[in-house]
């Protein structure tokens, strides 16, 4: 991302969304962060692992010695287990041999540090100017000026794949899904709890994702920051990935993506443990990741739902880009007894399946045929598996056409995929990694490997009752009218008994007033060009054609007013 937002295409897609700080409240550069430092005497910079913390270490020391001023560097790494006990440590979270799937540790980061070598640390504190720094430099004391420097999850990854990171306390890098794995069940719940904990103290946040640059702003205007947000309206920072089945739809109707890849399978819209929000000031932007607003306001954001989720965000949006693609492996997901027993997560993946656009050939693949017999299409998998023989998925799974503004119910434990020519909007609960692929059409990955498939676990999740006519019936939404007025039309899209949010279609020719009720809403443009939002603080946003935004609970009521002469269609979810 770069440091300066780029010029505005109006009514135009914004790969890169912000919201505002007080002017010239955001900083660039190393001088100005160090003429912070040399104050205080003992300066703790804490960060997100993947963080390149030597590189920081020598800009800032290059400002130092250029004001003649003289500081002590520890650092945290020296306070670390050695790579071989926290491998041990880590281990009984990795879920053996899979390559996929762990279970959420129950670690917390002082765990990843000798208490002796702590002690050490706490020990050369000098009473001269003292700077602790690495993953962790707040564990040594709980004073200090405390500067944290964030990393965005994409650039994380970005990193990882290029080997120019590890996991936190490894040795050196390793295969980037291993990694993935690893970050996903350990480091990352972790590191965010950390987080969580140094939130009130942060004196200054920094966004750490430019090699060779920096952006900062003092951590009260960042709370304050995170307080409007959690009030108003508000969209995080898409980010987008190829994939082996993925399409061109994204690189066609979105301007400023990266052209240099073979498609785009997915946009993370909405998948909040791995976006992050852009604040902006005096043309200035800072990336932070979702997680800290929850960890701020998170009653303010879910409001009725808070005492069931605390700081989980509940929903999830992401699209799946089919168009001259290809069609996804054939999945379930867990059922919510299965993923909390086999992985300790909370709450289960919950799919539907919005079609935003759809070419004439369309198809979703869902639920079984009438005739299924669990038996002969279990085995069928599993010759295929072994023997590389290509399976007649239609003898088995029903293939449904699919056209815009359809939505198709996936709850956990139903045979689906999305067939090529398809830009589905995925409305989910959170859980995003839990897909269990039973067939992947015997294609490599990217990588030229096979993906791996999850046939043992399909089979124990999959509802073999969920076939022929209760398909059509109960696996199809079908829209109910319930408010009608010249200017707006709002029809209920049921769900299925099994999901725990709900979903609103709206039609829109001028403008609607809105009430949240203290619920969560999540909203996509899935017609017309252009809306305006005014929430009841008289926080005015633009959004545009396919774009997703979030209306915490707290902000009450907000307007929505059609800018574009055609109809505006917008599609709302909302925990039941």
């Amino acid at each position: 991302m770069p440091d300066s937002k780029p010029a505005a295409r109006p009514c135009k897609y914004d790969i890169y969304p912000t919201h505002p700080l007080p002017e010239e409240s955001i900083r660039t550069g190393f001088d100005s962060l160090a003429e912070i430092l040399m104050p205080h005497s003992l300066f703790i910079i804490d960060a997100y692992q993947g963080v390149f913390f030597e590189e920081i270490r020598e800009r800032l020391q290059t400002v130092f010695v250029r004001f003649d001023h003289h500081v002590k560097w520890i650092n945290m790494a020296e306070a670390l287990k050695t790579p071989e006990e926290i491998e041990r440590l880590v281990e009984p979270f990795l879920g053996g041999d899979d390559p996929v799937f762990g279970r959420r540790t129950t670690l917390g980061l002082v765990d990843f540090f000798a208490p002796e070598k702590l002690q050490a640390i706490q020990l050369q504190i000098s009473k001269g100017h003292t700077i602790i720094y690495g993953t962790g430099a707040a564990l040594v004391s709980s004073s200090g000026f405390l500067l944290y420097i964030d990393l965005p999850k994409n650039e994380l990854q970005f990193r990882s794949r290029s080997a120019s990171i590890t996991n936190l306390g490894a040795a050196q890098p390793g295969n980037s899904k291993a990694m993935y794995k690893r970050f996903y069940f350990i480091d990352w719940l972790v590191l965010n709890h950390h987080k969580q904990q140094m939130l009130p103290r942060i004196d200054i946040i920094a966004d750490g994702q430019r090699s060779g640059g920096i952006t900062w702003v003092k951590g009260d205007v960042f709370r304050e920051g995170l307080r409007m947000l959690s009030e108003n309206v508000f969209r995080v920072r898409p980010w987008f990935e190829p994939g082996v089945w993925g399409g061109k739809w994204c690189l066609n109707h979105i301007e400023g993506l990266n052209p240099d890849v073979p498609n785009y399978a997915w946009s993370f819209e909405l998948i909040v443990p791995e976006n992050g929000l852009i604040f902006e000031s005096s043309g200035k932007l800072l990336e932070v990741s979702f997680d800290f607003l929850m960890f701020h306001q998170a009653p303010n954001v879910l409001g009725d739902d808070y005492l069931r989720y605390g700081t989980e965000f509940p929903i999830r949006f992401d699209f799946l880009d089919t168009f001259d693609g290809d069609n996804l492996s054939v999945q379930c997901h867990p059922q919510t007894a299965y993923i909390k027993e086999h992985f300790g997560e909370d709450f289960t993946q919950e799919e539907t399946y919005y079609i935003l656009d759809a070419a004439e050939d369309a198809v979703v693949y869902l639920g079984f045929k009438d005739n299924l017999n669990p038996d002969v299409f279990e085995k069928t998998l599993r010759e295929s598996f072994e023997t590389g023989k290509a399976v007649e998925i239609e003898k088995f799974v029903n293939k449904l056409p699919a056209k815009k503004h359809d939505l198709f119910l996936i709850p956990p434990g139903t045979v689906h995929a999305s067939g090529k020519n398809n830009l589905v909007l995925e409305i989910s609960t959170t859980p995003y990694i839990f897909t269990f692929k039973m067939y992947d059409w015997l294609r490599p990955d990217l990588d030229g490997k096979p993906r791996p498939l999850n046939i043992d676990r399909a089979i124990e999740n999959l509802c073999f009752d969920r076939k022929g006519k209760y398909v059509t019936e109960h696996l199809v939404s079908k829209p109910v009218l319930i408010e009608s007025a010249d200017e707006c039309k709002t029809w209920h899209l049921p769900t299925h008994p099994n999901h725990t949010y709900d979903v609103h279609r709206i039609h829109l020719k001028t403008r609607i007033r809105v009430f949240t009720n203290n619920k969560l809403h999540v909203l996509n443009l899935t017609g017309g060009s252009h809306i305006t939002i005014i929430t009841q603080n008289g926080i005015t946003k633009d959004f545009n054609y396919a774009e997703t935004f979030v209306i915490p609970a707290a902000a009450g009521s907000y307007q929505i007013i059609n800018r574009s002469e055609r109809e505006a269609i917008l599609v709302k979810a909302f925990m039941k």
